[in-house]
């Protein structure tokens, strides 16, 4: 499936809007626990644990998010956008969520 985060595919022509798809993954505080445990795991100011997850949370709304647009029948996804939220009275979750709109092109 293409999936893009500008609002048009170069050389595709969009055929039929099918609706805005989102897609959410939710990490715990108890994560960030241990993630922080593991400091030695800093390199350069940056934690490669850290990105890791974030980037298996960015994934799973990335995924998510396409498996809607193809159960709408479209064969691509445009617009996309990626936020991050803090969520919970002491910030114990992450949500990573990704939302685009799906369409049918040629």
């Amino acid at each position: 499936m293409l999936v893009t985060t500008t609002p048009t595919i170069e050389g595709q022509t969009i055929i039929e809007y099918r609706g805005i798809v989102a897609g959410q993954a939710v990490m715990g505080a108890n994560l960030f626990k241990d993630l922080f445990a593991g400091i030695r795991d800093l390199v350069g100011g940056r934690s490669g644990t850290y990105e890791r997850e974030l980037q298996k949370a960015r994934e799973i709304a990335l995924e998510e998010m396409q498996e809607k647009a193809r159960a709408l029948g479209a064969n691509a996804v445009v617009g996309i956008d990626l936020d991050y939220e803090v969520l919970g009275k002491e910030s114990g979750m992450l949500m990573v969520s990704a939302n685009g709109t799906a369409v049918l092109v040629r």
